[in-house]
């Protein structure tokens, strides 16, 4: 089935290349913030005098359209145009920013609905104030902290456990935030680094169905963009219960002629003490910076550098029996002394050059240090009776990456073909990793330790045909991986391995009018396994691979409504399993996911509007008897909404919800990880100078669990282990005010 569907789509993709381009007159220009210059992504573009030919802008704010002198330009959040444009290359037209109105969310045949239109949306009626709330932004996402704000979030999405990003891709300007082989977990996505109000826009999509994203796009992705430019510069503190406050500052360098060259930086500190008994004294700092230049009228450089630092204590996850028996509080420890220190320093650089033609040339290249110290006890005194099961996790890495990838629209009779080419490299080499038996932070023995070294290289090709009201989006993606392990724990050596991979991929979409549109997704993804796991098991289970489909409508049966409804299945070769004992991931059988996504926005009057998204998943283990075929904390429903007043100036604010059902945290669902219902709310008063606001999270002060487990566990003096559930209390009712200055 595998292979006679990698055929069709390779011979799909190989009709579409041989279709000749017919010359054609076209428009090119570019779309930007009038204020800021912020080149402005998926603005619809419309030729005023045949309204059948349109397009969108790419993530440089350019479109090349069939030409047309007076141009139709709408947006969300910006004043629509008409515009009168010369047939000649640099056109720039700047689109006044205006109150969000979902009447401008479009649907149109010339490109794929993108998760970025709705998440423009999002990021305007509910602002976030940290890379939490970034992330909850994506529909049906969860996550979940357990290590007293300093590790990476657990993340849930689609029916999946996706640990700290075994299964979801995510990504800042093109650059990756996952870690594979890390010493915590494969895939780990400490996204920390980010400054929220840096961030311009959220591309995400659910399922393997996107060829330019790669390695551990199973469950989906999510892509970061920072902002260009920015209109204005902020200072802002923020302080809140449990000792905790936040200052931010992002600074506008060059307010000039942004259109040749602009800059900005940004700073933020974080430190709180937490809801815990123990204090977390948690601290993180963040630096962001960015430069643009227009070296020539056709060639564009950005180039940007960031630097992180957190520091944490953690009072780790609690075993209901020792709360039941007033061992502990809720918000007490059986270690405390978990916690850790990590730092993450990035350079990445864009060269974009685009021709004459229409067609543009990208290349990219980044690089990051990073460093990382946890200590963990998941079992407490299960497996040393006497010091206890304390480990420490740790290593220092190494990241080298490069991108190329080519672009070009071609039009032919009354269709156009955009097509792009891909291939890249990233390397990483991480040094003394390793996993270790301690007490109290203090080093008694190593269980793993060794250095790693993992090549990825990649190359792609995706073309995209939209004749009509059809668009055909068909790619096919090869990766290679090389991964080499030195165990220095051990005089022998492991041989090192290497395998590839060829994913295709296929969407179709059928946009019957401006209201209606339905579409078909298929695709092949794969996550990687950690590099000692391959070497370990001498090659074999290297690249798990995920096949999925979608089928779905998206619909505006009113101009003030949006819906999306997809029903799809998931079928992986491999899922991965968290050893609470041991503290890692390990592999395990086969599964298969489906359910339904259903997502809502809805304006009820200039500035008011509601969101719903509802998520329904059954996952299920394919190799086990039933009744012992759950996966272990794969959620099947989800729900986030709320209500949103947006004003450009005066009162905005919202009231918001989240909930994830009661799910089993082990294969027979004797043990459940209990689900939740919270509300947060914040108000804010906004003018031209300043802002004030006041944030609530779970403002009815509900009892919680954030993270959850199924682990067995022995605590001092118990004569026999355990195996229950283990938490990590959810934050109580919890307020924070902040006042901002923009100049």
């Amino acid at each position: 089935m595998q292979y006679r569907f990698r055929s069709i789509v390779s011979l799909v993709i190989l009709l579409l290349g041989s279709f000749q381009a017919t010359k054609a007159q076209v428009t090119k220009g570019k779309v930007v913030d009038a204020i800021s210059r912020q080149p402005l992504e998926s603005v619809s573009v419309t030729n005023a005098n045949a309204p059948a030919i349109k397009t969108t802008t790419d993530q440089n704010g350019d479109f090349i359209l069939r030409s047309g002198n007076q141009l139709m330009v709408s947006f969300v959040g910006y004043k629509a145009a008409t515009i009168s444009v010369e047939k000649q290359e640099g056109n720039i037209i700047a689109l006044q920013p205006d109150v969000v109105s979902l009447k401008d969310v479009v649907l149109q045949s010339n490109a794929t609905t993108k998760f970025s239109t709705l998440s423009k949306v999002d990021l305007e009626l509910k602002p976030v104030r940290n890379t939490q709330e970034l992330l909850r932004l994506v529909p049906g996402l969860f996550i979940a902290q357990h290590a007293g704000g300093g590790k990476a979030e657990q993340i849930f999405l689609r029916g999946f456990d996706c640990d700290h990003g075994t299964d979801v891709q995510v990504s800042v300007d093109g650059m990756p935030v996952n870690m594979v082989s890390h010493a915590h977990g494969q895939g780990y996505a400490d996204s920390h680094f980010i400054i929220p109000e840096t961030i311009n826009n959220i591309d995400f999509g659910a399922g393997p169905y996107y060829t330019q994203q790669g390695n551990l796009n199973t469950a989906g992705y999510v892509s970061f963009s920072t902002y260009k430019n920015i209109s204005k510069s902020i200072v802002q503190v923020e302080a809140g219960r449990f000792n905790s406050f936040r200052t931010l500052a992002m600074v506008d360098l060059l307010k000039k002629n942004k259109d040749k060259q602009s800059a900005y930086i940004a700073a933020d500190f974080n430190y709180t003490d937490g809801p815990t008994i123990s204090k977390q004294n948690f601290k993180r700092l963040n630096l962001f910076g960015k430069y643009n230049l227009a070296i020539s009228e056709n060639t564009n450089l950005t180039a940007s550098l960031s630097s992180f630092s957190s520091k944490w204590n953690a009072s780790g996850q609690v075993p209901e029996r020792a709360v039941a028996d007033g061992t502990i509080d809720r918000f007490g420890s059986i270690d405390p002394s978990e916690g850790g220190n990590t730092e993450r320093h990035n350079a990445n650089v864009v060269l974009t050059t685009n021709f004459k033609n229409g067609s543009s040339w990208e290349n990219q290249a980044f690089y990051s240090r990073y460093k990382f110290n946890l200590y963990s006890n998941f079992t407490f005194y299960l497996n040393d009776p006497v010091n206890g099961d304390e480990i420490n996790q740790a290593e220092s890495r190494n990241i080298f990456g490069y991108t190329s990838k080519f672009r070009q629209k071609n039009f032919f009779a009354n269709a156009s073909l955009y097509s792009a080419y891909g291939a890249g490299l990233r390397y990483d080499a991480s040094k003394d990793s390793r996993l270790s038996n301690v007490v109290k932070r203090e080093f008694l023995s190593d269980v793993k330790r060794g250095d790693i070294k993992e090549v990825n290289a990649f190359a792609f090709v995706q073309q995209q045909l939209n004749a009509g009201k059809w668009l055909i989006d068909a790619g096919i993606r090869l990766d290679y991986f090389h991964f080499g392990y030195f165990d220095k724990l051990t005089v022998d050596q492991l041989p090192s391995q290497q395998k590839a991979i060829i994913s295709p991929k296929l969407n179709i979409q059928y946009t019957v009018n401006s209201l209606l549109q339905f579409f078909v997704k298929a695709g092949k993804g794969f996550h990687s396994n950690d590099t000692r796991v391959v070497v370990a098991n001498n090659g074999k289970e290297i690249l798990p691979a995920a096949y999925g489909t979608d089928f779905g409508v998206i619909l505006k049966p009113a101009k003030n409504l949006y819906l999306s409804i997809a029903a799809w299945y998931l079928y992986l070769d491999q899922e991965f399993v968290y050893v609470g004992d041991a503290g890692v991931i390990e592999p395990s059988g086969k599964s298969r996911r489906q359910g339904v996504d259903v997502t809502a926005r809805y304006q009820f009057s200039k500035n008011l509007f509601a969101n719903a998204n509802i998520n329904f998943t059954k996952p299920r283990a394919i190799d086990e008897a039933k009744g012992t075929d759950h996966i272990p904390l794969a959620p099947t429903l989800t729900s986030v909404g709320g209500i949103f007043y947006k004003a450009q100036k005066g009162f905005n604010g919202g009231i918001s919800y989240r909930y994830i059902k009661d799910r089993p945290a082990n294969e027979d669902n004797s043990i459940v990880a209990k689900g939740y219902f919270l509300m947060d709310a914040s108000v804010n008063y906004t003018r031209t100078k300043y802002e004030i606001g006041l944030a609530f999270e779970n403002i009815f002060n509900i009892k919680w669990n954030e993270a959850q487990f199924a682990t067995e566990s022995r605590l001092m003096n118990e004569p026999n282990p355990v195996t229950e559930l283990h938490y990590t209390p959810g934050t109580p009712v919890f307020a924070r005010v902040k006042f901002a200055v923009f100049f």
